[in-house]
C-alpha cells in the first residue's frame, strides 16, 4: 500500500464537533423556536453515527427491552440493562447530550430510593440527563432528583411502563390529566417535558403553556421536539410498527437481502475469490 493510500474502514468517518448539547441548549432553542431532535441508540455505533448526523438528543430508553431483546414491553428492564447500554452511547456521543431513562420501577420508588438509582446511572454512564415516566404523582422525587444536581425530563401521556394498568397501548385523551402532569412536572424542576400519544391539539396546548421544551412522540407536529425508536425508523422492526413512525429507511429489507446473498456466494464456493484471499 503507498502512503497515499488510506485502508478501507467500517468506522464513521471523523465530524466537525460543535458545542455540546446541555438543558440550557434545549431551553435556548424552545425560545428561538428551533426544532429538538431526538433519537434512542443502545450501541457505541449507533450512537457515534447519530451524533455525527447532528442529532441533539440520544436517548438509552427502555425500549431496549423491546426492539433489542425481544420483549414485549419495557416491564422487564433492569437498571444493570440500562447502564450497560448507557455507557456505550455515552462514550460515543461527542455533541448530543445522552439520556438515560430510568427503568420500572424506580421512578415511582420514592425520592430518596429513585434519587440512590438515578445517581447510580449517571455515575456510572456518564449521561447528561434522567427521564422519568410521571408527573403529579413523581413531583416530589423529580424535585429531589433535580436539587440533587441530576436534570430530569418528565414523560407524560402514555407511560409505557403502566401497560398493564392502561390496559394497553392507546391515545391518551385526558387533557386535564396531561397538562396537569406536564405543570407539576415543570413547577418541579423538570427541564423538559417528553409527551406520548396524545391528540396534536392537546399537544399544542401543553406546548404553549409550559416554558420548558416539549417533545413528542405520536403527539403530532406543535411540540418543540421530536423523537423515535431508532429500530422502528429504519425498519428495523417487526410486527407492529406505531401509526406515527414515518419509514425512513428499510434496514431490515436491506439486511436481509445482503445476508442471503452472502449465504448463496458461501454455498457457490464464490467467496471469498483470489483478491480476496492471502497468497
Amino acid at each position: 500500500m503507498s502512503p497515499s493510500e488510506t485502508p478501507p474502514s467500517s468506522a464513521p468517518a471523523p465530524a466537525s464537533v460543535g458545542k455540546p448539547v446541555t438543558v440550557s441548549t434545549l431551553k435556548a432553542m424552545k425560545q428561538r423556536g428551533e426544532r429538538i431532535t431526538m433519537l434512542t441508540a443502545y450501541d457505541f455505533p449507533t450512537a457515534r453515527w447519530l451524533d455525527e448526523s447532528g442529532i441533539d438528543v440520544l436517548l438509552v430508553g427502555d425500549s431496549l427491552g423491546m426492539v433489542v431483546q425481544g420483549k414485549t414491553t419495557t416491564v422487564p428492564v433492569s437498571v444493570r440493562d440500562m447502564i450497560y447500554h448507557g455507557e456505550m452511547v455515552a462514550r460515543a456521543a461527542r455533541r448530543a447530550m445522552v439520556m438515560v431513562d430510568l427503568p420500572f420501577p424506580h421512578g415511582q420508588l420514592g425520592p430518596r430510593a429513585t434519587l440512590r438509582v438515578a445517581a447510580r446511572i449517571m455515575k456510572r454512564t456518564l449521561c447528561q440527563a434522567i427521564k422519568l415516566e410521571g408527573g403529579a404523582e413523581q413531583a416530589e422525587t423529580i424535585a429531589t432528583l433535580v436539587n440533587a444536581g441530576i436534570p430530569v425530563m418528565a414523560h407524560v401521556g402514555l407511560r409505557p411502563q403502566s401497560v398493564h394498568a392502561l390496559g394497553g397501548y392507546k391515545v391518551m385523551r385526558d387533557a386535564e390529566r396531561v397538562l396537569h402532569d406536564a405543570k407539576c412536572a415543570e413547577q418541579a424542576g423538570a427541564f423538559g417535558i417528553l409527551v406520548e400519544c396524545v391528540p396534536s391539539d392537546l399537544a399544542r396546548r401543553l406546548s404553549s403553556e409550559v416554558k420548558v421544551p416539549t417533545i413528542g412522540i405520536g403527539a403530532g407536529p406543535h411540540c418543540d421536539g421530536q423523537v423515535l425508536v431508532t429500530h422502528d425508523m429504519l425498519g428495523l422492526t417487526s410486527g407492529y410498527v406505531p401509526k406515527f413512525v414515518r419509514p425512513w429507511a428499510n434496514l431490515g429489507r436491506d439486511m436481509k437481502q445482503a445476508f442471503t446473498a452472502y449465504r448463496d456466494s458461501v454455498q457457490a464456493g464464490t467467496f471469498p475469490d483470489a483478491g480476496e484471499s492471502f497468497q
